[in-house]
């Protein structure tokens, strides 16, 4: 791991976390060096259980685990994702629960602030779950923007409709406050919407060749994703299938997706309590020339990528 670079993972360990963490510990230019929970797809305790479980499957207990935020920066918790992910966060598959004494003692502020300094200008963020840790990392050490070498973070709707409401995906909506915080910090940020991960798909014929594979890895994510595939991918496609969120968001962050389109925009976050809320307002007007840079521009949007991602996937989980 000495030439590895070290990532800090926070998220809400769903279905598509888990396998987004799966496809780190995987990948062998990642060091994965702490992992920091977040309320959303279950809470945030759960969330940091559903994560000691992935990592005792991939043998990396070493991992530091620590519990975050149950509620956003304003107001409460509005849902869980449960109907989503299960009652458990992993597709109610009768996993084992895990040992919360293997919890760190930090909290996830702590250890965010502890990682940036450890790491100064390298540490990479990937945030997969609504940015409520982030930011109120950021309100308790200010210097963490300036330390972290840059975060990539799923979320969003740019131009395509959301998921939770008719302009707001779920990460955003949960905490827009936070979103917002994030957006404004001045570091180098890349927004993975789902613009591009609802065009990166896994079909029943890639849980099937999961199961065929038969290792630990691949069993369990094929028995994960049987609940999302029903639930998530019929509601929004009309069939069994799995939107790769979580997983691409980490595969730009490596460099195995490469985006065709991934211009630096100003984007903003609606934090209004109107139907547009949680929106992340986007500004592509650039487009009718190529999309250069823009001016004022504070993070980066992938908006195009070629669809061939969950053949990656499927080889870095051993199928």
């Amino acid at each position: 791991m000495a030439t590895a670079t070290p990532v800090l993972v926070d998220c809400d360990t769903g279905v598509d976390d888990a396998i987004a963490l799966l496809y780190l510990l995987a990948h062998p230019e990642v060091d994965v060096v702490g992992i920091t929970s977040v309320f959303g797809n279950n809470t945030a305790r759960t969330c940091a259980l559903n994560t000691l479980r992935v990592l005792e499957l991939a043998g990396r207990e070493d991992i530091p685990v620590a519990v975050g935020s149950e509620n956003p920066l304003v107001g409460e918790v509005t849902y869980l994702a449960t109907h989503v992910h299960g009652g458990d966060g992993l597709g109610d598959t009768g996993i084992p629960p895990a040992d919360e004494s293997a919890l760190s003692p930090l909290s996830a502020t702590a250890l965010i602030s502890q990682l940036a300094q450890q790491f100064e200008g390298q540490l990479r963020i990937l945030a997969v779950g609504p940015l409520t840790n982030i930011a109120r990392a950021m309100d308790a050490d200010p210097a963490i923007v300036s330390r972290v070498r840059d975060i990539v973070f799923m979320g969003g709707a740019a131009d395509v409709a959301g998921n939770q409401s008719a302009a707001a995906e779920a990460n955003i909506i949960h905490d827009p406050e936070a979103a917002r915080a994030v957006l404004s910090a001045g570091w180098k940020a890349t927004m993975v919407p789902l613009d591009v991960t609802m065009t990166e798909i896994l079909t029943d014929d890639d849980r099937a060749a999961l199961v065929a594979a038969n290792t630990p890895v691949s069993t369990f994510v094929a028995a994960i994703t049987d609940l999302y595939f029903d639930g998530y991918g019929a509601d929004s496609f009309g069939h069994r299938c799995s939107p790769c969120h979580d997983a691409l968001a980490a595969a730009i962050l490596t460099g195995e997706v490469v985006p065709e389109v991934m211009p630096l925009l100003h984007v903003e976050v609606d934090c209004t309590d109107g139907p547009g809320r949680g929106a992340t307002i986007a500004d592509t007007r650039g487009r009718w020339k190529g999309f250069p840079d823009q001016s004022g521009g504070n993070c980066r949007v992938a908006l195009k990528t070629d669809g061939s991602f969950p053949a990656k996937l499927l080889a870095r989980l051993g199928a």
